[in-house]
C-alpha cells in the first residue's frame, strides 16, 4: 500500500567552497561545507522507522 508521508520543495543541503591559503605559501586548499537545510531535517524526521521508496526531481534555477 502507498501512501504519501512527506511532499515540500526546496534546497536539501546548503553547500559553500572556498580556496584557502596554507601558511602564506602560494598552496591552496578548497574548502568545502555542507549544512544541512530544514528541509533534510523535516524529511528525516518523517521517514525515520518507515520503509519508503525516495524520488528526487531537479526543480531548476539553483546555484551550481
Amino acid at each position: 500500500m502507498k501512501k504519501e508521508i512527506f511532499r515540500r520543495e526546496g534546497v536539501f543541503v546548503e553547500y559553500e567552497e572556498k580556496k584557502v591559503e596554507l601558511d602564506g605559501r602560494s598552496d591552496e586548499l578548497i574548502h568545502r561545507k555542507e549544512t544541512p537545510t530544514r528541509l533534510w531535517w523535516e524529511l528525516k524526521e518523517a521517514i525515520k522507522g518507515k520503509r519508503v521508496r525516495i524520488v528526487v526531481y531537479e526543480l531548476g534555477g539553483g546555484e551550481e
